[in-house]
């Protein structure tokens, strides 16, 4: 199975709606919580290309942006893919 990891914060209702997709298919991820924390934040907006918005997402490295783009391989068929055999 992918690794998959998140950054979030817990305001962020974004970040409820990609999470919960993610236990709603039984992907097990790695949440990393950006609040307040600048260090994780910059990195986490180096890793996605510049992307500064949370939820930012990350499978196997790679990122996939944030929730709607998250929904939008779901409904495309692609996420599972990407997931592997979940």
């Amino acid at each position: 199975m992918a690794e998959v990891e998140i950054y979030t914060t817990p305001i962020c209702p974004f970040c409820h709606r990609a999470k919960n997709l993610l236990d709603k298919k039984g992907v097990p991820f790695t949440e990393i919580d950006v609040q307040g924390k600048p260090d994780l934040r910059s990195k986490m907006t180096q890793r996605a290309g510049g992307r500064s918005s949370v939820p930012q997402v990350f499978i196997d490295g790679r990122s996939i942006g944030g929730c709607d783009d998250l929904f939008d391989m779901e409904f495309d068929g692609e996420l599972d893919k990407l997931l592997g055999a979940v």
